[in-house]
């Protein structure tokens, strides 16, 4: 088992964002513009991240491959716009899900063992089409842009290893503790290896599943593919999850638990799985989801943890950066930095990448065309400059009104992202400690701007000074190695 190792230094763990005294209230430059003046620590070591993400299941991958008629231009400008790392987002992480259902319509995702074989101890009867509703396609191009770690997760198992029989509509894989007695059988150790099958398929197929589910919102029943589990039930589930991983050839892979609903409702499952030695022992990653409950607070656990998906409702398409709706770019970028500063979270996944219709993915794909909204670049501002293996640092804005967050890079380039929460420009002050060089540059994310290059930076006596437009995102990216050229 490849054991993710969370790091944290003590005396370190407190939140980033604290609240101060109020950007306004300090002194004003010679032409008016309010100051903030605090400090950032590039020597400070908070929580590594792991990565970035967005998922393309129920069969969005087959969309974005022109199912629907997406032309092949397009096609290559959604993959630059999600997964290029100097132009797009330079996502880092693919949510892959682990198909139930017995066909393939649009928003199911099929088994790849769709009929019964014979009860748990009968020989699988295992079916794989070599493109799992466009996934393994996404996959392999989402590894052409340096995409290395796939995250492979199921929200049922199919419905004849549950207790109502069906993919959808909530009921229990038979076999688990406090379960009513299936006819069938105990089938916990037969979905284990049903798993490890899916991610066999795709190592034959040369993509390798870093990080493998077994329970998607177990706490919400659905008409979709959904399955309930408590957290007992999940820490008895992760230890034959992680035997079955651990006796197959594919024993590097993590285990992830439990993708609950709201980031607070998986407490109560982190907290039953280092409860239970075995269970602790068995995840190497624990996830939540975000719906109506943002992360805001650790969770109580040294393992790593994403928040694993979300995306803001709302009725229709929106491509603004700050209209006010909640699901606008400023609102997806205000989460991103809480999630990693407040709940210090190691990973970030997105739901849709691109999904049709009143979605609210990052990209909306219309027939041959395509529409992209602000929340891609409140998401690429992070994504793109933030990459897997960084350390977040220590990092004081000094003021209420605008919101700081900062990572070194193993490559070392240093990265501040920057976020004024008020209506009125702000001329930001840093105190910079720790190793840095002096010069970088300036990147701007609001209404008019899409995480382009403004200006420069310039550590002058150990002090870096930036103007922050109103409702802005303003990423700093300093240490660019040489050879290296920056992102356009």
């Amino acid at each position: 088992m490849n054991r993710t190792t969370r790091t944290v230094v003590a005396g370190t763990r407190a939140a980033t964002l604290l609240p101060l005294a109020s950007a306004t209230a300090g002194a004003e430059t010679a032409g008016g513009t309010p100051r903030a003046s605090g400090s950032v620590d590039f020597g400070d070591e908070r929580q590594l991240i792991d990565g970035f993400g967005i998922s393309q299941a129920f069969q969005r991958a087959d969309i974005m491959n022109g199912a629907p008629g997406l032309t092949p231009e397009h096609q290559r400008e959604v993959l630059d716009l999600l997964f290029d790392t100097g132009t797009g987002a330079g996502l880092s992480i693919l949510r892959l899900g682990i198909g139930s259902s017995a066909d393939e319509v649009y928003d199911h995702m099929r088994s790849i063992q769709p009929d019964d074989p014979g009860g748990p101890d009968a020989q699988p009867r295992y079916e794989w089409d070599g493109y799992d509703g466009g996934q393994l396609w996404l996959a392999r191009e989402a590894r052409e842009y340096g995409v290395e770690r796939f995250y492979a997760d199921a929200w049922s198992a199919p419905g004849y290893m549950k207790t109502n029989g069906d993919d959808a509509n909530g009921g229990a894989l038979c076999g688990l503790p406090g379960v009513e007695e299936c006819v069938s059988g105990d089938w916990r150790r037969a979905y284990a290896e049903y798993l490890v099958q899916y991610a066999r398929f795709y190592a034959e197929e040369g993509v390798e599943i870093t990080d493998l589910g077994f329970t998607n919102e177990p706490d919400w029943v659905t008409d979709y593919a959904s399955m309930e589990m408590t957290p007992e039930q999940a820490a008895d589930m992760a230890t034959i999850v992680a035997d079955a991983v651990a006796d197959s050839e594919l024993s590097e892979m993590n285990v992830v638990c439990c993708d609950t609903v709201g980031w607070s409702a998986d407490r109560e499952y982190t907290e039953a799985i280092e409860a239970d030695p075995e269970a602790a022992a068995a995840v190497d990653i624990q996830t939540g989801h975000r719906y109506g409950d943002p992360a805001r607070s650790p969770l109580p656990t040294d393992d790593h943890t994403w928040m694993s998906e979300w995306s803001p409702p709302g009725p229709n398409w929106n491509e603004a950066w700050d209209d006010g709706s909640g699901y606008d770019g400023f609102t997806v970028a205000e989460d991103i930095l809480g999630t990693l500063t407040q709940a210090e979270a190691n990973g970030y996944v997105y739901w849709f990448g691109a999904s049709i219709n009143a979605t609210r993915a990052l990209i909306q794909m219309d027939g041959p065309d395509y529409h992209v909204s602000k929340r891609l670049w409140g998401m690429a501002a992070f994504s793109r400059f933030i990459r897997p293996d960084a350390v977040r640092v220590g990092a004081d804005s000094g003021s209420e009104a605008v919101r700081v967050a900062a990572f070194r890079n193993t490559d070392g380039s240093n990265v501040l992202e920057i976020l004024n929460t008020g209506t009125g420009t702000v001329r930001q002050t840093l105190d910079v400690d720790g190793p840095t060089g002096r010069n970088g540059d300036v990147y701007l994310t609001d209404e008019t701007h899409d995480l382009q290059r403004t200006g420069g930076a310039r550590v002058t006596g150990g002090r870096l000074s930036v103007d922050l437009p109103p409702r802005s995102l303003t990423t700093v990216v300093l240490d660019q190695p040489a050879g290296v050229p920056p992102p356009h």
